[in-house]
């Protein structure tokens, strides 16, 4: 084993793996082992004998730079104590083989060695690189630094979370309440809306009940007094009040979408030339001037004529109220691409600026009631909307205040090709001789029952009354062709009733019910098909009405009976083969 005077220090000291310098004590660098050089990239050979913060001066860009301050009094202090002197923890920047400075933190320890005589000999510099564990320690900060960051923030959000959360309870609390404040406003509105359609039907039949027995006793009348002036009078304000019904009925069909239109193919040049010249002969109006211009070619439109002559009746109406007698209305139909376009135009006072977005609105007027104001609910334009808009259509009013007088103007859809869904056009039919008819009549308004029945003995049938339902379900033991029933019987069973007993005995299984009622609402004919009545017509009733049912139902029943025959099973014992 080698002696401990044997021993190489010099390679000892190259091989520690712990940095060391060696320096005098003016601080002159001795020598630096290969662990010092290589952590502070310099070449051993060159740095001895040369100062020691001349070789490691301070980074010339670190303004805070203080390495070379704290290292010199570490070393002036062991210099002066001849004790070791330590530093805790140091940053030093270090310079790289090419020029520029590395950031190094260390913990130095700084030892001396003393002679002889007590004197400091040289200073054993030691050092340790913790710039890994000074990172480990600034990146945990900065984490720690982030985290207490983001727990800031989350506490943040936090707090706004509450805030909007409470915000939110707030509003959906306040939500609630205005849809409970608008559920009692719809289900107010809904009962409003449901009182008035009801208060208009109620009305409406209440007014066609005399209406009914007043035009019935007008036909009767005119059988024996034909000619008298005093009936065409009666004939007019008849036939005046009741349009004035129907507009209230359909009024507020339109408004509720309810109303009902049959749709065929049609040419509406047609449909306006007749409304016009009806017009005139109905309301009195015959001999006032009208400007007719029609298209050349067919305007061909699917709708219903019946509701179209309707609402060019009400143009026309409407216009002859504001117009001089002797002044003259323009009717003109053209087409524009797929658009049939119908315009009626008057020379009347014109329409107020602020009114014309509104005319067609329920009890709208042009002119405020009293002395000189044209006569009229305010309904007619408001039918005429619902049946355009029933038709896929819109119309329009405007008035030009340079010229005068007033347009209105009508748009329904006109596509080139006929539309599939529209019924064909029904032919002509010639009116033959029909056999006499044995007809029920149901109705407990006793004029309006013998008015009917005077006109129906008129047309050569056999007539027979009933007052009640009751009474009409004990007359119709005996077989009848055609019922005629009211609906409202008084307080016995309606007339829906009726129809359901009359339809459950096997002697009416083809016999015509009708519903005779001033109800005519979409709902009120619903239930009379599914009471078993095959019409449902409105009072009043004419003679030409009466005659032209009595023709629809005799070809219906003779329809009706021969399925029925055909359906019923063939007596083998009686009605089979013998050959």
């Amino acid at each position: 084993m080698t002696s401990a005077h044997e021993l190489d220090f010099r390679a000892l000291f190259q091989a520690s793996p712990s940095p060391y310098l060696v320096m005098t004590a003016d601080f002159t660098i001795v020598a630096v082992n290969r662990a010092y050089a290589e952590a502070t990239f310099v070449d051993p050979d060159a740095v001895v004998g040369r100062p020691m913060f001349d070789v490691f001066p301070d980074n010339p860009d670190d303004p805070l730079a203080d390495g070379v301050v704290n290292l010199r009094r570490s070393l002036e202090t062991v210099v002066r104590t001849g004790s070791p002197d330590a530093l805790a923890l140091q940053r030093y920047d270090v310079r790289a083989p090419d020029g520029t400075f590395v950031k190094r933190y260390w913990s130095p320890v700084n030892t001396p060695v003393l002679d002889d005589d007590g004197r400091v000999a040289v200073v054993i510099h030691r050092v340790q690189d913790v710039t890994d564990l000074v990172r480990l320690s600034e990146a945990g900060q900065e984490r720690q630094r982030r985290e207490d960051a983001l727990w800031t923030r989350l506490e943040q959000m936090e707090a706004d979370l509450f805030t909007r959360a409470r915000e939110v309870q707030d509003a959906n609390q306040r939500l609630r309440e205005l849809n409970d404040q608008l559920e009692v406003t719809t289900a107010a509105l809904r009962a409003q809306t449901r009182a008035k359609d009801q208060f208009l039907a109620t009305l409406s039949h209440e007014l066609r009940n005399p209406l009914a027995a007043v035009r019935a006793a007008l036909d009767v009348l005119a059988l024996d007094l034909s000619g008298h002036p005093a009936l065409d009078v009666l004939d007019r304000q008849s036939a005046s009040l009741t349009r004035m019904s129907d507009d209230l009925l359909d009024a507020a069909r339109g408004l509720t979408g309810r109303l009902a239109v049959q749709r065929q193919q049609i040419d509406l040049r047609a449909v306006v030339e007749q409304a016009v010249h009806d017009t005139g002969s109905t309301r009195g109006t015959a001999g006032r001037p009208v400007g007719l211009h029609l298209a050349s070619t067919p305007v061909l439109v699917s709708g219903d004529p019946v509701r179209l002559a309707q609402a060019v009746a009400n143009l026309l109406d409407n216009a002859y109220k504001y117009t001089p007698d002797d002044a003259v209305l323009t009717v003109e139909l053209a087409r524009h691409a797929d658009v049939a376009e119908l315009r009626v135009r008057d020379t009347g006072p014109g329409l107020p600026p602020d009114l014309a977005g509104s005319l067609f609105e329920p009890f709208t007027r042009a002119a405020d009631p009293g002395r000189g104001a044209p006569e009229g609910l305010g309904l007619g334009l408001a039918v005429v909307r619902g049946i355009v808009e029933a038709h896929g259509g819109t119309v329009t009013a405007r008035s030009d205040p340079a010229v005068g007088g007033a347009t209105f103007t009508v748009r329904l859809p006109a596509p080139t090709a006929p539309d599939a869904g529209a019924d064909e056009a029904p032919a002509p039919t010639t009116a033959v001789p029909m056999a006499p008819l044995r007809v029920l009549v149901i109705d407990d308004n006793e004029d309006l029952a013998r008015f009917y029945a005077s006109l129906l003995r008129e047309l050569g049938h056999e007539v027979t009354l009933a007052s009640s339902g009751e009474g009409g379900v004990a007359a119709a033991q005996e077989p009848f062709d055609v019922v005629l029933c009211d609906i409202a019987l008084g307080a016995g069973i309606d007339g829906y009733e009726v129809a359901r007993r009359l339809r459950g005995s096997p002697a009416h299984r083809s016999t015509g019910l009708v519903a005779v009622s001033g109800f005519g609402r979409e709902e009120d004919r619903v239930r009379a098909r599914e009471a078993g009545f095959d019409r449902h017509l409105t009072k009043p009733l004419g003679m030409d009405d009466l005659d032209q049912l009595l023709r629809s139902l005799a070809g219906d029943a003779a329809e009706r009976g021969a399925r029925l025959s055909a359906a019923e099973p063939v007596d083998e014992e009686h009605g089979g083969d013998t050959g």
